[in-house]
């Protein structure tokens, strides 16, 4: 059963037997998004990648980061001849040395670096608008959030409705956390929730990424006894 907002916060309930009076609506979505907020930082999702397109500003090497970027992925660029290429991540000590006068048109940009919590940086300045392709991981979606034309609330999020388990054991880790004990269910939950992530990040880093006619089907190893034996 896929989740919404409303029966995972029965579910968290139900299966630590608290009432509404320990657990309010504003505790339970505490809860929910410390979960939520626990497997996007211990798995990387495909739901996440997002990819944005603009152009860079002849004269300026600052670029504006979207306000849903966590993680810069890579970044492409379009030059004059429509070739796309990537522009190398380096850090902004070598951005500064590699050229020391930013307010000056140079040339195309080879270089990209962090700058900081609203900026990333180019290098060297761009002498055109040229068009970038930036792949990045962005903020999850939580399913506490009730705006927008489908709010999640309603409709669920890409774990609620695909990966039910792990996003309730997580949540009844942080629950059990909250509560302060029992100590073996708290145990109990966090193994639970290391399983369910298990087989998720073989599933979101491995056969998601993997192609059958390139890779081959991925095989498990069975024990066999030898003819000899016998």
């Amino acid at each position: 059963m896929a989740y919404i907002l409303t029966n995972l916060q029965d579910d968290i309930k139900n299966y630590t037997e608290v009432d509404s009076t320990v657990f309010s609506t504003g505790v339970l979505n505490t809860i929910i998004k410390n979960a939520e907020n626990r497997i996007y930082r211990d798995s990387d999702s495909d739901d996440n990648r997002f990819y944005a397109i603009s152009n860079l500003v002849t004269g300026s090497r600052y670029v504006t980061i979207p306000n849903d970027l966590r993680i810069i992925r890579y970044i492409q660029l379009k030059d004059s001849n429509n070739k796309q290429v990537f522009l190398e991540k380096r850090d902004t000590s070598f951005m500064s040395e590699f050229y020391d006068a930013p307010a000056t048109q140079s040339g195309i940009p080879k270089y990209y670096a962090n700058w900081d919590a609203s900026n990333w940086v180019v290098s060297p300045t761009p002498d055109s608008t040229y068009e970038i392709t930036m792949a990045y991981i962005k903020q999850p979606e939580s399913i506490t959030t009730s705006t927008g034309t489908t709010p999640p609330s309603t409709n669920g999020t890409y774990t609620s409705n695909k990966y039910q388990d792990l996003l309730l054991f997580c949540c009844l880790v942080e629950a059990y956390g909250y509560l302060k004990g029992p100590g073996d269910m708290l145990q109990y939950y966090e193994q639970a929730y290391q399983r369910a992530l298990q087989s998720y990040s073989i599933e979101q880093q491995g056969r998601r990424r993997r192609d059958e006619w390139q890779d081959g089907v991925i095989r498990t190893g069975m024990q066999s006894e030898s003819p000899s034996k016998y």
